[in-house]
């Protein structure tokens, strides 16, 4: 399990503008990390970069488990690591209830996962509609279900909150801390702060 991400001299360019540059980070189990910063500043490459889904230009992404031993990096990504991005990754056509259960059996949930994550998104009620007839702040408490139904240590969140009014951002803020409470880590991306204590960092500051 992913106990330590470590960012050692992480240089990541967009085009031919450098985002930021040899950027040294250590975020242990039970932190979360809020990344701030214009847009542009290179806030979701960070992400995508942690995420293997961009390669950077130069450092390296770590991570060690509860004993300080290092971890394959693929595998770790595979079967440790949430990314939960700007689009929901939600197939229309389905049934909520269907989508849902997709969403967790691929990626490996516990006994009671979609039960679970019904009950902390409140998407009972939604659960026999199509997808594509959810409003957005709906599809996307439905992706955030897979963040409880399939736990994973280490949740990577862009704008999680962005459509989300103040009943379900005080319930997503319980689904994190109950997370960092069971030793995950969280790295998000924002705009507005969130609704709970988190060191920050801002990337536009890094320039």
């Amino acid at each position: 399990m992913i106990h330590t991400l470590t960012l050692s001299g992480l240089t990541v360019s967009r085009g031919e503008r450098r985002l930021f540059d040899g950027l040294d980070l250590t975020l242990r189990a039970g932190e979360i990390l809020t990344l701030t910063g214009a847009n542009g500043a290179g806030k979701t490459s960070l992400l995508r970069a942690i995420a293997g889904l961009l390669r950077p230009d130069a450092g390296t992404v770590a991570f060690c488990d509860g004993d300080g031993n290092p971890l394959d990096a693929r595998e770790a990504r595979g079967r440790e690591l949430h990314f939960l991005g700007h689009l929901d990754g939600l197939k229309g056509g389905r049934a909520a209830r269907e989508e849902l259960g997709f969403q967790c059996d691929w990626l490996g949930h516990t006994q009671y996962g979609v039960d679970h994550a019904a009950e902390a998104f409140g998407l009972k009620p939604l659960l026999d509609l199509e997808v594509r007839r959810l409003s957005a702040g709906q599809r996307r408490r439905l992706a955030m279900g897979r963040l409880v139904g399939s736990p994973r240590a280490l949740w990577l969140l862009d704008e999680p909150m962005a459509p989300l009014d103040a009943r379900w951002r005080d319930a997503f803020a319980e689904q994190m801390r109950r997370h960092l409470d069971a030793d995950g880590l969280i790295v998000a991306a924002v705009h507005d702060p969130l609704p709970i204590a988190a060191r920050t960092l801002d990337l536009g500051g890094l320039k």
